[in-house]
């Protein structure tokens, strides 16, 4: 399996739902395969993911496929909330199964300060065996990841890196002032060029899953420095079309247009209907893959036999 320390693009992974809102299971193996196959970490039950919306036994169910699969690539699951005596029996069952890490999200709607947030981490990255990122992304949480509690947190042995998501090149600075150069990952597709100029080692990203082999590739010219103008601002648009409405609603619209699910079903109070005109995601979509057929015709990036030194 890979190394969850060394892997530098992230898919967080969307759950895909039958009409009814049951689990697609097949859609799901699909999708992770697609996943391995470019060579891209996972992140399960994140936001992306529905993780909040979703029932303990279907967040179980989902845990349990993915991690009986003997994926070649490291697979991290989502931990939330503001319950600590649920979140820690979450993490009693995650610490059972064949996973690698957890993404630690700030409690939300609680708000706790410096001392609040620090303990709450420290409790959950006590409890567990596994290294931990942890999720600043105030959008959702209403509250920011405390640079002094950070700090703190990352003398701790589980500490690995942090999931900047507020979309400040400035604010992931102060991060990596607080933790050390290092640890820091994009976790906005269309912030990556920006965040990687400021030492982002990677990205966690929700374009991944429509775009699996596109968003690798972008990552890789944009960690090598060798994006141009163009791409930036192509990758940029595109990424913006994909949160025109509530995330993962745009992102399962399309893939299901597409046909690499079923449905474009998500759970409530997340709607389909909320985002029906696919116009101009589908419109970004052929320019992102001819954007990838055009840089390996080009030689700027290889090809997977390349990679491996085979003859395709």
């Amino acid at each position: 399996m890979s190394s969850l320390k060394t892997t530098w693009l992230w898919t967080a992974l969307v759950t895909p739902l039958n009409p009814d809102g049951s689990l697609n299971e097949s859609d799901l193996i699909n999708l992770v395969h697609e996943q391995e196959h470019a060579g891209n970490g996972i992140v399960i039950l994140g936001s992306t993911g529905e993780a909040l919306n979703l029932k303990i036994t279907e967040k179980e169910s989902i845990i349990a496929i993915i991690s009986e699969l003997n994926l070649k690539i490291p697979i991290i699951a989502g931990v939330g909330g503001f319950d600590l005596e649920s979140t820690l029996e979450w993490l009693d069952y995650l610490e059972t199964k064949n996973i690698d890490g957890y993404l630690m999200v700030t409690p939300m709607y609680s708000k706790p300060g410096v001392e609040g947030q620090f303990h709450w981490f420290k409790t959950l990255m006590d409890h567990v065996s596994r290294p931990c990122m942890l999720y600043n992304v105030p959008g959702r949480t209403a509250i920011a990841l405390n640079t002094d509690s950070a700090r703190r947190l990352a003398s701790h042995p589980n500490f690995w890196a942090i999931k900047e998501s507020s979309g400040s090149p400035d604010l992931m600075i102060k991060y990596q002032d607080a933790v050390g150069m290092g640890n820091i990952y994009c976790g906005d597709d269309p912030c990556l060029a920006d965040f990687v100029s400021c030492g982002a080692v990677g990205l966690v990203s929700v374009a991944s899953n429509v775009w699996p082999r596109e968003v690798h590739a972008y990552v890789e010219l944009g960690l090598q420095h060798k994006l141009t103008m163009a791409d930036i601002h192509l990758w940029k648009m595109a990424s913006l079309a994909l949160f025109k409405s509530s995330n993962p609603v745009p992102v399962k619209a399309l893939m299901a247009k597409e046909g690499r699910i079923k449905s474009s079903c998500v759970k409530l109070p997340l709607h389909s209907d909320d985002y029906k005109q696919l116009d101009e995601l589908i419109e970004y979509s052929n320019q992102v893959r001819l954007w990838f057929e055009n840089c390996k015709y080009s030689g700027r990036i290889k090809t997977e036999n390349e990679k491996i030194g085979t003859i395709s």
